[in-house]
Order: structure tokens, then C-alpha cells, then sequence
């Protein structure tokens, strides 16, 4: 325990966390323990000034002004797009498309790629574990073209069933889409052996990423993925800014998801033109602040040494789940071997918002309820989780805090 104590205090943890403004307030007279890291990560100073910077000193709409305000705000939301570019190891510019967030993201997929290329009884392949952004735009495409949503079961661990996947493909496979790491369990998904076998029956990939992008090194070249979502606020960044990469020869014959200024080529009555990569998909005035913003977060997390960071989550994750698993009468949820920091759990006897509610007292937040995966509550047989997720400026104090103040809350409820 002491070795795992030195380590997180050769991460220097505490100079990490002076960077993020918000984990200094109180919450009910307690320091904030902020442990909601799947919902949304918290700001480092240097992106909250970039946002503050853009309102300043150079407000101005992108792409269309000629202008020195116009002009400054175009490069620097296109340098954005080259970061971008960079940190998923894309191999073009135009293949990384702005969006509101991961949800837009796969909306855009299913409704531009599944309108096209889907017909009736083709199948898409989603899984259990899918957030509800991953399961609803699917059903709704299918619903229209008369196509066949088809789901892969998960173990009582909360790992995909891969022989079961892999019984499930078929010619008539177009589209399979999968969550890279669960966001109610934690559970990180072979998605380079799911890939590749879905690539053998011939169909189109997606990864949503939402949870994976903090934690994990993404490269999209080497894990040949045809599609990856992902937001911004949950990377450090702004909210309402998500990404979507695409293979440039896919994106390139998809019909625009929306239609508007900035996509557009030509505008006639009779025929309009739409514009290049990958403004074809970037209909409307963006979240400009938001997209320059999150460039400083990818530095941000970058110039932190995102190995060490990994690192830093996995000891915390062990600790965390070996302290809550000790306590009688919890009962965690997910138990997958190859994990991402988050604990789900349920306190037997009581009701998840309680627990919640009791831990919000003593200053922790966590997240309680379905997590926007019921299909996943119905496997386990239970109407939601308290969950615990952690990021790279989490302790072990914190761990130990929230410990202690699970056992206030078991004594009150049960």
C-alpha cells in the first residue's frame, strides 16, 4: 500500500491539480472530491483562458471574413483541426469534422453513411454496453431503411462475448458500432481484434470514443477504424465541441448531414453544390471558442505525459477497487480484466440516489443512475449504479475519503 502511495506522489499529483481552478472550491463546508470524471472532466487554467482570450481580443466568425479579426479566428480554429489531426494519428486534415460532441457525431454517421449505403434487411452491429447515443440513431436509420439492429451480448464480467460477435456477422453486415470503453463500467474493448474481424465481413466501422480519448492513446492508423467520436469536454476541454474522423474516401462520397452556410459550393434554385472536406459537414457558425479552446487541452494533456497519466488512473483504479470492494455490502458491476478508471457499484438495500445524495453531503460527487445505458441495467437486472470515475488529477486521499464516506451512508441507510 505505502509502494502505491509513492507512486502517486511521483506523479506530483498536487502541482497537476493547482492547474484546475474548480478543484480548490467547497461543496457543503468539504473540499470538493470530484469523482464525475465520465460525465465531464474539469478545466485546466490554460484552456478557460484560451476561451476567455478568443471573447477578448478576436470574436469574430470563421471562414468567410477577410478581415484581421476574421482572419486571426480562422487560423486558429483550423490549428485546432492539425492538433486534432495529430493526436489520432490521422492521416489528413479534411478527415477530422467538428461537432457539437460524440452524440452528433454518431448522428451524423447514421444519418449521411446509413441513408446512403443501408437498405432493407442489411444489418448493423451495436453492443450491450452502448450508450444510449450509440443505440438510438442506429434503431431510428434501421427503423427507415427496414434494416436489422443486432447487439452483442456481454458476459456477467462485462466483456463482449467475441465468438458470439463474431457468429453475428454476415454479408448482409454493413455497419458495426462500438463503445470503446464502457462508461458505466469501465470495461476497455479489444477494438483492433473488433475491427478487424468486422473489416473481413466486409463492414464499415465506428468507434465511439468518448470515454477512451482521455485514457487511452488513440491512433486511428493503427487501429484502421473507419469512424471515431469523441468530445471535448471530456478531454479537458470545452463543452458543445465533439469530433468525428472519417477515412477521407468515405467522407468524401457521404451526402452532408445538415445543409446550410459554410457547406455549400454553389446555391441555385435549381442545383446546389456543397463544399469540400471538411467543411461539407460543418454546416453554420461552430462553437469557435470552444474548438480554439480545445487545442489547449490537447496540449494540456500532451505536455503531462499522457503514459504517466495512464499509469497515474490504473494504480488509482486498483486502490479504489480494491478499498470499495472490501466494504460489506457493496456489490460492484463490472469486473472486466482489461478495465478504465471506473468503479460501479451498489450499496445493497439502498437506492443509488441516496447514496449519492448522502456523499454529495460530504462534499463527493459521483454520478447515480442508469448512465444512459438501460439496455446494459436490464442484463444486470438493476435499475442503475453509483459510479465512481476517475482522471488524471484524482488521489488517493480522495479514494480514501470516499471510503469513509460510504460507510457514514451505510450506516444511515442500512
Amino acid at each position: 500500500m505505502e509502494a502505491v502511495k509513492e507512486n502517486i506522489q511521483a506523479y506530483n499529483v498536487t502541482a497537476l491539480r493547482n492547474k484546475f481552478p474548480v478543484l480548490n472550491v467547497k461543496v457543503n463546508r468539504h473540499p470538493l472530491v470530484y469523482l464525475d470524471n465520465a460525465a465531464t472532466t474539469q478545466k485546466p487554467e490554460s484552456v478557460i483562458k484560451a476561451l476567455e482570450s478568443y471573447y477578448k481580443n478576436y470574436n469574430a466568425n470563421i471562414h468567410r471574413g477577410i478581415h484581421h479579426l476574421a482572419e486571426k479566428a480562422t487560423a486558429a480554429f483550423e490549428e485546432t483541426r492539425t492538433e486534432v489531426q495529430k493526436f489520432l494519428n490521422a492521416a489528413y486534415r479534411e478527415e477530422i469534422i467538428f461537432t457539437k460532441g460524440t452524440t452528433e457525431s454518431i448522428n451524423l454517421v447514421a444519418s449521411s453513411w446509413g441513408r446512403k449505403n443501408l437498405k432493407e434487411n442489411d444489418e448493423v452491429i451495436i453492443s450491450t454496453m452502448e450508450h444510449h447515443s450509440n443505440i438510438v440513431p442506429w434503431q431510428l436509420i434501421c427503423e427507415e431503411k427496414k434494416a436489422k439492429l443486432k447487439v452483442i451480448p456481454i458476459s456477467d464480467e462485462g466483456e463482449l462475448d467475441l465468438d458470439t460477435f463474431h457468429s453475428l456477422l454476415s454479408p448482409k453486415t454493413k455497419m458495426v458500432s462500438v463503445v470503446h470503453v464502457s462508461n458505466s463500467l469501465g470495461t476497455i474493448n479489444p477494438v483492433e481484434e473488433i475491427i478487424e474481424m468486422a473489416h473481413a465481413a466486409g463492414a464499415v466501422v465506428l468507434i465511439d470514443g468518448a470515454q477512451s480519448t482521455a485514457h487511452l492513446k488513440i491512433d486511428v492508423a493503427r487501429m484502421n477504424c473507419d469512424f471515431f467520436a469523441l468530445s471535448a469536454h471530456k478531454v479537458y476541454g470545452p463543452t458543445g465541441v465533439g469530433v468525428l474522423y472519417g477515412k477521407k474516401e468515405i467522407l468524401e462520397v457521404m451526402p452532408p448531414y445538415q445543409g446550410g452556410g459554410e457547406m455549400i459550393g454553389e446555391v441555385k434554385f435549381e442545383k446546389t453544390t456543397y463544399n469540400e472536406l471538411p467543411y461539407k459537414f460543418e454546416a453554420g457558425t461552430p462553437n469557435i471558442a470552444g474548438v480554439i479552446a480545445f487545442r489547449e487541452a490537447l496540449f494540456f494533456l500532451n505536455a503531462n505525459n499522457p503514459t504517466l497519466i495512464h499509469e497515474h488512473e490504473q494504480r488509482l483504479l486498483e486502490y479504489a477497487t480494491e478499498k470499495i470492494s472490501a466494504l460489506d455490502g457493496i456489490r460492484l458491476i463490472g469486473r472486466a480484466k482489461n478495465k478504465a478508471g471506473v468503479i460501479s457499484f451498489l450499496l445493497n438495500g439502498a437506492h443509488p440516489q441516496d447514496v449519492g445524495v448522502l456523499l454529495d453531503q460530504q462534499g463527493i460527487a459521483v454520478r447515480t443512475g442508469h448512465h444512459c445505458t438501460q439496455p446494459l441495467m436490464d442484463r444486470f437486472g438493476i435499475p442503475g449504479t453509483v459510479r465512481a470515475s476517475l482522471a488524471m488529477y484524482n488521489t488517493h486521499e480522495e479514494i480514501d475519503l470516499l471510503t469513509e464516506a460510504l460507510l457514514k451512508a451505510k450506516k444511515m441507510l442500512l
